[in-house]
């Protein structure tokens, strides 16, 4: 268990505020990635550089303890065939229940150019391996974490950006060495542009997955059969300024979300003003319940979520672009307001 310190008021979803470095090693960080390690401690990464697409962007990796965050490493960086430099992208950690510790990141230009890279660390983050490449069309998570089902497969949530904006999910069976396959395209009658989706368990055993678009909403899908095949993409309730989510299903049957709510219709940067909670009974419809963030003209996104061990639920995310936010919250103090509660969805 991560200890909090003596401020931390019971009473109040919000145990604690920081940030994951007071000086940052960059000019910029972004897109945040949590894990609980084996060992209990709580592990953070981010692409951070001077400035997002530049070719000095690199995967920097913090440690937090019971005294705190530990000082960024840089653990990753890229480089074309001919050795020149290239930007890394979005870092997702994930360790599934027998290990490694993985690392997932993407190289390239841009979003359209991505390689996905792999690294694994069997001693909780603190050394890494060599970089492996993933398989020719496949990058890997592409914001949140793969799921690991019950037959022990890892089930991976992906999109791309090169020919229109496109979900996809990638699986490593169990009895697979190394070698992720690309599942079939998703039905998407509607034409949803959608990407960075976020896997959830959902309810009566199926599989749901969340995620942003260009549409002001956020996406929802659903399968019924371990991610296989999966239901045509949907519009929920909830706005999305065409910015990252994050969602957790936590221990008590709720779910969470982590998302910017204004949808300003001019451009992107103009809804990452503000950074929300939300709450849900069935991942389908959701109630704004906590505001984390709410400062006109700053950006606050790309918030990673997840529920530790010992219940409390970690969100990280950009802050300004300058550095990394952590916020500890206690999930039993959420709930909808008195006029939704027991109402159910």
């Amino acid at each position: 268990m991560l200890a909090l310190p003596a401020t931390a008021v019971a009473t109040s979803p919000v145990l604690l505020r920081e940030f994951v470095a007071d000086a940052p090693p960059t000019a910029q960080s972004h897109a945040t990635t949590l894990v609980q390690a084996s060992d209990g401690d709580l592990l953070a990464a981010w692409f951070g550089g001077s400035h997002e697409g530049a070719s000095d962007v690199r995967i920097w990796l913090s440690r937090r303890t019971d005294s705190g965050w530990g000082a960024p490493q840089a653990v990753a960086d890229g480089a074309d065939p001919q050795g020149a430099p290239l930007p890394t992208w979005n870092p997702v950690l994930f360790e599934p229940r027998n290990g490694p510790l993985m690392l997932f990141y993407k190289i390239g230009p841009d979003p359209r150019h991505w390689l996905g890279l792999q690294r694994t660390s069997t001693d909780g983050g603190r050394t890494w391996s060599a970089a492996k490449r993933l398989p020719d069309g496949l990058i890997g998570p592409v914001r949140s974490p793969p799921m690991q089902l019950r037959d022990g497969s890892l089930l991976s949530p992906s999109s791309t950006e090169d020919a229109g904006w496109r979900i996809h999910f990638e699986r490593l069976e169990k009895s697979a060495s190394h070698d992720w396959k690309r599942m079939p395209p998703i039905p998407n009658p509607a034409r949803i542009e959608a990407i960075q989706p976020v896997l959830l368990p959902g309810p009566d055993g199926n599989l749901l997955a969340l995620g942003r678009t260009r549409q002001d909403h956020v996406f929802a899908t659903t399968s019924h059969d371990d991610g296989r095949h999966w239901q045509a993409l949907r519009l929920l309730d909830l706005p999305n300024p065409n910015a990252a989510i994050d969602a957790v299903r936590l221990a008590d049957g709720r779910y969470l979300m982590a998302f910017n709510p204004n949808v300003s219709g001019k451009d992107w940067w103009n809804g990452r003003d503000r950074l929300d909670i939300a709450l849900s009974e069935d991942g389908e419809h959701w109630t704004a319940v906590l505001t984390l963030e709410d400062e006109p003209g700053q950006e606050f996104s790309y918030p990673a979520m997840i529920q530790t061990r010992d219940g409390r639920v970690h969100v990280a995310y950009t802050w300004k672009r300058q550095r990394i936010r952590h916020v500890v919250l206690d999930p039993a103090q959420l709930a909808f307001p008195p006029a939704q509660a027991g109402a159910g969805p």
